[in-house]
C-alpha cells in the first residue's frame, strides 16, 4: 500500500482556449550495455486503458506550477523522483477519455520536460494499474502509443545530443 495519493477529478484542472492543460516528462538514465558503451534509456509506463506505452503525464492543476505538476505525475504514474531539467515544448493532442464540459472535443496541450531519474519508488499511487519499463530510445519509438509522444521523444533525443556536445547534464 502506498502512502502517496494520486490526485483525481477535474474540478481543479487548468484549461486554455478549449485545451485541457497537462504536464509530463520524459525521463532519462545513462545505463551501460553489455559492450560497456553508454546507451540512452527512457522510462515508459503502461496504460490501464489500452495497448501501447506512454510517458507519464496528467492534468496541471490550479494550485501548482507546471513543473510541480510534471514532477507529481512522475511520482503518481511511474513511481520515480529526480531532477526536473529542461522544458522540451508543448504538444497538442486529442484525448477521447478526457472530454468534459471545458473541453468537449478532448483537446489537450502537454508541456513536456526532461527528468533525470534519481529514485525508483517501491510503492507508488498507480502501481496497481501501471507497469514501468526502461527502454532504449529505438525500442521506445516503436512502443509509444501516440504519434505526438514519438515527436516528443525525437525532441528529447535532440536535447540530449546537444547536452552531450556541450558537456552538461
Amino acid at each position: 500500500m502506498s502512502v502517496l495519493v494520486a490526485r483525481t477529478g477535474r474540478h481543479q484542472q487548468r484549461y486554455e482556449n478549449g485545451y485541457r492543460l497537462v504536464a509530463g516528462y520524459k525521463s532519462s538514465d545513462d545505463s551501460v550495455d553489455s559492450n560497456s558503451d553508454k546507451i540512452l534509456e527512457v522510462l515508459l509506463i503502461s496504460s490501464p486503458s489500452g495497448p501501447g506505452l506512454l510517458f507519464p503525464k496528467g492534468g496541471w492543476e490550479n494550485d501548482e506550477t507546471v513543473e510541480e505538476a510534471a514532477a507529481r505525475e512522475a511520482i503518481e504514474e511511474a513511481g520515480v523522483r529526480g531532477d526536473l531539467m529542461d522544458f522540451l515544448g508543448y504538444y497538442e493532442f486529442r484525448s477521447k477519455t478526457h472530454q468534459d464540459e471545458f473541453s468537449p472535443e478532448g483537446l489537450c496541450k502537454a508541456a513536456m520536460f526532461t527528468l533525470f531519474v534519481k529514485e525508483e519508488l517501491e510503492l507508488w499511487p498507480e502501481q496497481s494499474s501501471r507497469d514501468r519499463s526502461w527502454l532504449a530510445v529505438s525500442e521506445a519509438l516503436g512502443c509509444l502509443r501516440h504519434a505526438w509522444m514519438r515527436d516528443a521523444l525525437e525532441s528529447f533525443c535532440k536535447w540530449h545530443k546537444e547536452k552531450l556536445m556541450s558537456g552538461t547534464r
